[in-house]
């Protein structure tokens, strides 16, 4: 815990609130979202960065939803559920994320769930479950059931409403499957600000608390991730840049990435089960075999993975299930020898994850300072052997959490997207992990006439590519409708068993009309080619944004005489220079043109480009050369100037000459392309495909909400008539209830009690609530009675602790010599009529209230006490007020005192006022009573009894000489009025 704290407390300086806390939906949340378990964090006003406990106080969640007929559970609870009913649990969705059918992924997930039906959907290829009729989902459904959940959680934690979130997937997760975790997101109503990469956030939160270490040196850091599914190896480096917007800043950029897809702790505990599976069907206390029973093999699952986290610290232990199959406990004992046997082939996988990262990166093992173990599979001993072996270091690092680093590093992120906080920059350059480009084909024409097709492509973004970036594709080639495709790159590097899984290797193609027509509008402009505008967001989703087919013209300009030119010929004209031409050294702007025909301009450029067909260019790079700028200029100066001095005979013959010399402009012409998209790796789902899964949840939701409002109406019901059936027979409760009230509602209660019983469970809400309202109102006096009598001693005690301070107050005002008085006789009569009357009232209460039986309803109440004391407070609050905030009467001036002492007088009198600041004489000359001059906590005086007298004793002391004594005189009763 101590650990923790510091962390807070150094998160404290780093992330700030920029809103206030009332503002509605400022928190932000992120879900760092593992095959088996979920961590959820938040940042709040006033909560730097906070991982959420779920409802059972844990800091991790699984990821696991079970639907029922009639129920929805989710985490521990539906996990409990998996070894009872393990058809209505689904875990592991990560998996079949952006999968089809006939992948080997969805074969797997068969395999090692048999209990579930998995169907194929006809419009998408993909697959969902099917558990009834009316039972069907798909992956992204029930991962958006999920992602809804830790949404409430999140919302429980903060105590408001949360939107933004920040959820981190796989680094290794293609376009399909980043798409399916967006969809799933919308689904549960959240707006991913970005899908950030656990293995970048677990960067990204190393070095936020280590941002001191890093400096203008690169440093390499190595992060091994395994979880529960895969396994990741990252290398990043750290270190300070500077840039125009921030300054210099630290930095992370992922170098590297190596990963295992099959690789992680589920599967050892597969082993482990199918273990403990063979020695239960060795032992033949069963003629059945266990595997064959779904129930029976989730339990083992369980005992598996408890067996596993022991067998960490322990060489060996005695795996044990009570009732496995058939009323037959089970007990064997396993030792991590055997364990390590089990997952040998495993073991041997764990180095490859770090060569690949490494050959990506294209360092070395010296390179690396440091690797970091990440994820809770790193744990078990054996990975760690291995894997410090592997990268010949010293020691692993375990200096961060291994669970929660990658939850705190999104949220960090989180915060620094959202608008309403504000975060030290910490710059991040994520890669993308597969390479993508543009595939093409164009006929060619050879010397014989006889045309062949060619097949053209154009790397869009390269292995370990740094992202979000925008990237412009130029097809220079094509002045008609045509068609590409958007692929993956050279996936090479990839093992045959992840191609196998990895899913369709074409993206999209993209076919646009209004080529030809484009420029049929444009004969006269020569044409700068099809552009395709991409981006690669934040989520390292590939976006095309545009497409547009750009031209350029050259046209002239209009000459406008500068002001400073016209200026200067009517000076000369002043001055007998009457010519209206311009002088040959006339200042004019410079012009940016290309006198090159459109025909020329093509010929040179098919001869430049003869194999190229596309260009990889930014959005502005058509410019001038520096050579064409200065040719052109001195042309201009010198037609200009041949023109000056031409006869008046030969003016019309150079006329057509400086016609042609006018300043030329070129001007650039876009016209938007249609584009059509057709997906060819996963068809994302149809607009009513997404708002009837939007209903689907939404229903389940809203009849989860009413489930707990029944349930929380039963259980309110269940308790207000035990605990009031008890209270009957309580001395309080029985002072104030007649015998013949008490039989009554005693009978109601009871009356109640068998209701619930025979109908009462299956009542509905209002039915329930209508219940209740009848013995509350039943009840109420009862109750009212009570709760006064319990209220009279402390109400009553503080009104008398008041009365007497307040009486105390009163003498010691008027014992105020007449000089020094600050109170006029009005406000110290007004608080004498308040004591009294207050006085008074209780007396004549309390002793009426004695008179009175218990069972009858009581005059004395607990509000009045309340309204007794705010208005005798708020009468000895104003008079305490003005006491501490007036200001003391200055003596009168003695008549006998000589005119060198008046001058000596008026000298220290303005050497003292030249001592006080004008900000205290102004203080000074306000009204006591006015609310600036009142302190916090305390009450101004009224309005309505404001002291005039003050305000003129103030202005006559202005006047007067203040000497050495009367200041004395004034600091005493300065403290009198602080006694007071």
């Amino acid at each position: 815990m101590g650990g923790r704290s510091l962390l807070l407390v150094s998160l404290t300086c780093l992330v700030l609130a920029m809103l206030p806390s009332s503002t509605e939906t400022v928190a932000v949340m992120s879900v760092d979202l593992g095959s088996e378990w979920m961590k959820i964090a938040i940042v709040k006003p006033g909560v730097p960065m906070e991982i959420v406990l779920n409802k059972e106080s844990r800091r991790k969640t699984p990821t696991v939803v079970c639907l029922k007929e009639n129920e929805r559970l989710f985490g521990d609870n539906a996990l409990g559920m998996s070894v009872k009913n393990p058809k209505t649990v689904y875990r592991h969705l990560q998996s079949l994320l952006g999968k089809k059918h006939d992948n080997l992924q969805v074969e797997l997930y068969r395999k090692r769930f048999p209990e579930h039906q998995l169907q194929e959907d006809p419009r998408r290829g993909t697959i969902f479950f099917k558990n009834s009729e009316d039972m069907q989902y798909t992956p992204e459904e029930l991962l958006g059931m999920v992602l809804n959940y830790s949404r409430g959680l999140a919302q429980d934690f903060a105590e408001q409403q949360i939107k933004d979130a920040v959820i981190s997937v796989p680094s290794f997760f293609n376009q399909a499957e980043r798409r399916a975790v967006l969809h799933a997101a919308q689904m549960a109503g959240l707006k991913v600000l970005q899908l950030i990469n656990d293995n970048t956030a677990v960067a990204l939160n190393y070095g936020v608390f280590r941002r001191k270490d890093i400096d203008s040196t690169a440093k390499n850091v190595m992060f091994y991730d395994m979880g529960s599914g895969s396994t990741t190896a990252t290398i990043v480096t750290y270190q300070t840049i500077k840039t125009k917007e921030t300054g210099t800043q630290p930095q992370l950029q992922i170098r590297g990435v190596g990963y295992d897809r099959g690789l992680g702790g589920f599967e050892m505990d597969l082993r482990l089960r199918d273990h403990l599976a063979k020695l239960f069907n060795e032992q033949k206390k069963s003629k059945k075999d266990v595997r064959e029973n779904h129930r029976a093999m989730a339990k083992l699952l369980k005992e598996a993975q408890r067996l596993k986290t022991v067998l960490s610290a322990n060489v060996d232990f005695m795996a044990q299930v009570e009732g496995l199959m058939d009323d037959i406990d089970f007990k064997a004992k396993v030792t991590r020898t055997e364990f390590e046997e089990l997952c040998a082939d495993l073991f041997e996988r764990v180095p490859h994850p770090v060569q690949d990262a490494l050959a990506a990166a294209e360092l070395k093992l010296e390179e690396i300072e440091q690797v970091i173990l990440v994820g809770g599979s790193t744990r078990v001993p054996k990975v760690q052997e291995v894997l410090l072996k592997a990268v010949g270091k010293e020691e692993l690092g375990k200096n961060i959490n291994a669970d929660e680093a990658a939850a705190m590093g999104a949220v960090y992120q989180a915060a620094a997207l959202s608008k309403a906080f504000k975060v030290k920059p910490f710059l991040v350059r994520d890669a993308a992990v597969f390479p993508i480009q543009v595939e093409f084909t164009r006929e060619m024409e050879e010397e014989e006439g006889v045309k062949t097709v060619k097949h053209n492509k154009r790397v869009l973004f390269q292995r370990m590519a740094p992202y979000p970036q925008r990237k412009v594709i130029t097809f220079n080639r094509y002045n008609d409708d045509f068609a590409f495709n958007i692929n993956y790159g050279d996936l090479s590097f990839l093992s045959p068993d992840e191609l196998s899984v990895f899913g369709s290797l074409n993206l999209t193609t993209v076919k646009l009309s209004g080529v030809g027509s484009s420029f049929q509008k444009h004969t006269d402009a020569e044409s700068k080619g099809i552009k395709a505008h991409f981006n690669m967001d934040e989520s390292g989703v590939l976006l095309l944004d545009q497409v547009e087919s750009v031209f350029e013209t050259v046209v002239e300009e209009k000459e406008e005489e500068s002001t400073l030119t016209k200026l200067g010929n009517t000076i000369s004209t002043l001055f007998g220079g009457g010519s209206s031409e311009p002088a040959p050294n006339a200042t004019e702007p410079a012009q940016e043109e290309e006198e090159v025909p459109p025909e020329a301009g093509k010929e040179s450029k098919d001869e430049e480009q003869k194999d190229k067909d596309t260009k990889e260019t930014p959005e502005d790079a058509e410019k001038s050369t520096d050579e064409e700028k200065t040719q052109e200029k001195t042309e201009d100066a010198g037609s200009k100037t041949e023109a000056t001095e031409e006869k008046d005979g030969e003016k019309a013959a150079n006329a057509e000459e400086e016609k042609k010399a006018k300043p030329q402009k070129k001007s650039k012409i876009s016209e938007d392309i249609a584009v059509e998209l057709l997906i060819n790796d996963i068809i994302d789902p149809a607009a009513d495909d997404l708002a009837s899964s939007l209903k689907k949840l939404q229903d389940l939701t809203d009849r989860d909400l009413a489930k707990q409002e029944r349930e929380k109406t039963l259980n309110s019901l269940e308790a207000f008539i035990f605990e009031t059936q008890d209270k009957l027979y309580q001395e309080d409760y029985q002072q104030v209830v007649t015998d013949e009230d008490k039989e009554k509602i005693s009978a109601k209660l009871s009356e109640a009690s068998e209701w619930m019983d025979e109908e009462g469970y299956a009542a509905t809400t209002k039915q329930l609530r209508e219940k209740l309202s009848q013995l509350k109102s039943l009840c109420k006096d009862m109750f009212f009675r009570v709760e006064e009598r319990r209220k009279w001693p402390d109400r009553l005690a503080a009104l008398d602790t008041l009365l007497n301070t307040s009486s105390f107050f009163l003498r010691s005002a008027k014992l105020i010599p007449e000089d020094d008085q600050i109170f006029t006789e009005v406000e110290l009569n007004m608080l004498e009529k308040v004591i009294n009357e207050t006085t008074i009232w209780k007396n004549e209460t309390v002793s009426e209230q004695e008179k009175r039986s218990p069972k009858e309803r009581p005059i004395l109440l607990s509000k009045d006490i309340e309204s007794k004391l705010t208005l005798l407070d708020r009468e000895v609050n104003y008079l305490l007020n003005k006491a501490k905030f007036a200001k003391p009467k200055a003596k009168p001036k003695a008549k006998n005192s000589t005119s060198s002492d008046k001058a000596s007088s008026k000298d220290n009198s303005t050497a003292e006022e030249k001592v006080i600041p004008p900000e205290e004489e102004s203080t000074d000359s306000k009204s006591a009573g006015s609310p600036e001059d009142v302190p916090p906590g305390e009450s101004p005086p009224t309005e309505k009894s404001a002291p005039k007298a003050d305000s003129d004793s103030q202005s006559e002391a202005t006047e007067e000489t203040i000497t050495p004594e009367s200041t004395d005189k004034a600091q005493d009763d300065n403290h009198i009025g602080d006694e007071l």
